[in-house]
């Protein structure tokens, strides 16, 4: 029997579903901190010392995080499976959760040696550009179990709540991480950021590892150990059955491939082709997530009075607008225009997506789809920052216009997405 619906305050303030808010708190400050902005920032400022090597750096921020995503697509499928063999979340969160804060602090010490060489690399940048690559990928497959943890928080009513308020803690997150490092690390080296921002992500976490419990489940058969592996091409192979959930699954894709890459390598281009010093494009990002927030409120109600296919019509055009401001060689201030619409873009395109999947998806299947959908999204994310790497790295003889060439083929993407998304048909959205 469905239990009766919590009213918000009473919802929010309950211990497991506040805990679990929490961990989306922590695990932003190390996307936000790591990920986005002093990962970056940290490999142009050891490799890009002239105006060639800056087209290298971007490579290299791209490559790793090209190679992480890489081994996401090939264990998260096996996760899926481990947790429904299972029913264990919090065991593997409370395990990928301390081997990225453990990378993170690694990532800390060895980012200031410099005591050798690896492959002809410094050691300390080697070992700190491996351990990034397994920080993220650990912080990934954390947040594998941590989503399959949401739907035992509350009942069908609650869920959708409980998922905007951990967004909304995550962007709070942000801000949080990147107002700790200004203050404690200050005109320190950059590195110091990672090991703060792994201590961050563990102190904000430590509630849900004490409070959350995982349901009791009845134990299951064991399955196939490459059951996942199936189970995404079968439903990759029935998708074709389904013409609009196809197009849209092509639509998502580029759209993705093109918000995830620039927000990626947000940082190397605004410092090294934008002119931006660190700490004015940390004021950027900032501004950046501000918009995220308005963009996921807005357009929710964007979506709800215009419907679905149009909304998501729109939040392409607008990340091609941003990708062109980007692209061309315009006054700095425009870029602060371009990354307010990256940010409506990245706070928005999600909330969108997931409407249309739920419209899209025959009866029942929700899940199966959104796991098909889930797995694009990770495909994408190596796609992207391959293509814009390899750019970089073919034309860093070039200079500058070896990522504004690298940023274009952003929007190459978006208008495939907006093509194969215009082929999409939601019948109940009046777009038969």
């Amino acid at each position: 029997m469905q239990r009766q619906s919590r009213k918000p305050a009473v919802l929010f303030l309950s211990l497991p579903v506040l805990a679990w808010a929490l961990f989306d708190f922590a695990n932003t400050i190390f996307s936000a901190n790591i990920v986005t902005l002093f990962f970056p920032q940290y490999i142009t400022e050891i490799i890009g010392t002239d105006a060639r090597l800056e087209q290298i750096s971007s490579t290299v921020i791209a490559y790793a995080n090209a190679a992480s995503a890489l081994l996401l697509i090939l264990f998260s499928p096996l996760f899926g499976v481990l947790m429904d063999r299972t029913g264990k979340r919090k065991k593997y969160i409370i395990i990928f959760t301390l081997l990225t804060v453990g990378s993170s602090i690694l990532m800390g010490i060895f980012g200031g040696v410099n005591t050798g060489t690896i492959f002809g690399i410094p050691n300390g940048l080697f070992l700190t550009i491996i351990l990034f690559v397994f920080a993220k990928f650990a912080y990934s497959s954390g947040n594998v179990f941590y989503d399959g943890m949401l739907s035992s928080l509350g009942n069908k009513k609650e869920v959708p709540l409980i998922s905007g308020f951990g967004v909304a803690l995550g962007y709070l997150g942000t801000l949080f991480g990147i107002f700790s490092v200004l203050i404690i690390i200050g005109d320190h080296s950059i590195h110091n950021a990672f090991w703060l921002s792994g201590i961050l992500f563990l102190l904000f976490a430590l509630p849900l590892f004490f409070i959350n419990r995982d349901p009791v489940q009845k134990p299951k058969p064991k399955q196939q150990f490459l059951k996942g592996y199936k189970d995404i091409y079968r439903t990759f192979r029935e998708a074709r059955d389904y013409p609009s959930i196809f197009f849209f699954m092509i639509a998502y894709f580029f759209i993705n491939d093109a918000l995830a890459t620039a927000i990626a390598m947000m940082q190397p281009y605004a410092t090294t082709v934008v002119g931006f010093e660190a700490g004015a494009f940390l004021i950027v990002f900032m501004v950046a997530t501000l918009f995220s927030i308005i963009g996921a409120l807005v357009f929710g109600f964007v979506n709800q009075k215009y419907g679905s296919k149009p909304t998501f019509s729109i939040i392409g055009l607008l990340l091609a607008f941003a990708i062109t401001i980007a692209a061309l060689p315009l006054p700095m201030w425009t870029f602060w225009i371009a990354a307010s619409l990256f940010g409506i873009a990245m706070g928005s395109v999600w909330v969108v997506s997931r409407t249309i999947i739920i419209e899209l998806s025959p009866e029942g299947r929700e899940g199966q789809f959104f796991g098909l959908f889930a797995f694009s999204a990770k495909m994408s994310a190596i796609v992207g920052p391959f293509i814009y790497g390899t750019i970089t790295l073919l034309l860093s003889d070039f200079g500058t216009l070896a990522s504004r060439i690298a940023i274009t083929s952003l929007l190459i993407m978006v208008i495939i997405g907006l093509y194969f998304h215009s082929k999409v048909k939601i019948p109940h959205d009046g777009t038969v």
